[in-house]
Formats: structure tokens, C-alpha cells, sequence
């Protein structure tokens, strides 16, 4: 089976042509692949398949096989993938768990995708942690996210902190991302994000750097357009309008190489 390694900003994923059924049981299928020790490696197992409503249809699993509803560095891995090696176009429309997205492909490795704001978001949140309380802002960019301002993004307690609010009880049964943010200036923010499905800090996260884009411009602390440092150091943009109705995530892509599959 042949299949290809992306990543965008630091976020990898294993990318596979899925619409002749190359893959029938797609989580068996991403425990092996995204095993780094025993299969390819990633963050994520990324599907091209056939729509009857879109351009094609992106599926996403994260490496402990669940399927996620969304995926915005994912989503702009695979608009690049379908340009390059399906359809030679330059914009797409997507079917997703998280409804029908635009992807349009730019200058070199570029590529901007939409996302959704679903519901309201819900800020000031206070999560109790045992002796300690953490304050929070929910918000749900396609998938669930909690973002914590951090003075300090070396000081932050992920390892600690990510596995106790991912499986918080407030979030249950399906659990959330948990980021930290670190705003340097109005269009401007580091972050750190521990993924869920992935259940460790990833280098970056598209869903996450919407979320904490929005969420310090709901709180007065940064405009659109949002640069959003990720962990890797790469920098993904994110626009919005006022009525967060238009919502745009922009960055580099990267197409690392192609492989055949040959493990049982």
C-alpha cells in the first residue's frame, strides 16, 4: 500500500489515497501506522476518500485509531496532497466530520483552509484540580478545546496539568485539547497544545492555534489576523471575521516523502 508522510508546522500525519478501499479497518489501520516505533510514525492517519457532497472527503484518526471530528493542519496537509497528486487544482471544497470546508492552495508550500466555530464559547471556565482550581476558555473549532493563558510558556506544567483537564469530568464522555497560550503583542501568541488522541504536547495544532486565536481576540488581547507560534517554531496565521462566521488557518505544508506499507 503505498502511502505518503506530510506535516504542516510540525504536525505529521501519514496521508493515504483511500478511494478504491486500499484500507477497510481504518483504526487497525493508524495504530500500526502512526506507531513510531513499529510503523511509520505521526499524529495522525489522514484518508482521501469519495463525497457525493464535495470535492472528496477527509477522514482523520488519531494514533490510538479514534476518529476525530477535525483536523485543520491535517485538513491543510491533505488539500495539498489531493492538488499535487489527484486532481492538479488549486481549490477544493471538503467534506469533513466537521461539515464542508474550503482549502485553497498558495505560493510555494502554503496552503489556507477553513474551519468552523461551533456553539458558543465558554469563558472564564473554573476546572477544579484537586487542591487547585485552573481557569479556562472552552471553545470548539471543529473539535473541543480548552485554552489557559500562561505568563510563561517554559513554566507550564503540560505533562501534569494536559491529562487531568483532557479527561475532566466537565468534559465528558468524549474529553478535550487542552493549549496554553502566551500573548506577546496584538497579532501575535505562542502556544502549546496537548492533543487529544494523541494524549502528548504535538509540535503544533491547527484546531488549537484557531482556538487560541479567537479566544485572546474575544478577550481584547489580540486582532485578526493572529500569528500563532507553535511548538515547532513555524508560524500559522489566523483570520476572522467579527462574527467568527469567516474563519481561516494559514501556514506551510511540508510533502516529506512516499512509501509503500508492507507490515502484516
Amino acid at each position: 500500500m503505498e502511502f505518503f508522510k506530510m506535516a504542516g508546522s510540525g504536525n505529521d500525519f501519514v496521508v493515504v489515497d483511500n478511494r478504491k478501499k486500499v484500507i477497510n479497518n481504518r483504526k487497525a489501520a493508524a495504530l500500526k501506522l502512526c506507531d513510531r516505533k513499529f510503523g511509520v510514525g505521526s499524529d495522525g492517519l489522514l484518508l482521501v476518500e469519495d463525497s457525493k457532497k464535495a470535492d472528496f472527503r477527509m477522514r482523520f484518526f488519531n494514533p490510538d485509531g479514534s476518529e476525530a471530528e477535525m483536523c485543520g493542519n491535517g485538513l491543510r496537509c491533505i488539500v495539498r496532497f489531493v492538488s499535487e497528486k489527484v486532481y492538479r487544482r488549486k481549490t477544493f471544497n471538503v467534506e469533513t466530520k466537521a461539515g464542508v470546508l474550503e482549502g485553497f492552495v498558495g505560493e510555494g508550500s502554503t496552503v489556507r483552509v477553513q474551519l468552523n466555530v461551533l456553539g458558543e464559547a465558554s469563558l472564564g471556565m473554573k476546572i477544579p484540580l484537586g487542591r487547585k482550581t485552573v481557569t479556562g476558555h472552552y471553545i470548539n473549532t471543529g473539535v473541543p478545546h480548552l485554552v489557559i493563558f500562561a505568563a510563561d510558556m517554559e513554566k507550564v506544567e503540560l505533562e501534569k496539568i494536559g491529562p487531568a483537564v483532557r479527561y475532566h469530568d466537565l468534559f465528558a464522555p468524549g474529553g478535550t485539547n487542552v493549549n496554553w497560550i502566551q500573548v506577546a503583542d496584538r497579532g501575535r501568541v505562542k502556544i502549546r497544545t496537548y492533543e487529544r488522541g494523541v494524549e502528548a504536547e504535538t509540535l503544533s495544532c491547527g484546531t488549537g492555534s484557531v482556538a487560541g486565536a479567537i479566544v485572546s481576540s474575544l478577550l481584547g488581547k489580540t486582532v485578526s489576523p493572529v500569528d500563532m507560534v507553535a511548538r515547532s517554531g513555524e508560524t500559522l496565521r489566523v483570520s476572522f471575521d467579527s462574527g467568527l462566521k469567516k474563519v481561516y488557518l494559514e501556514g506551510k505544508t511540508l510533502l516529506a516523502f512516499k512509501g509503500e506499507w508492507i507490515g502484516a
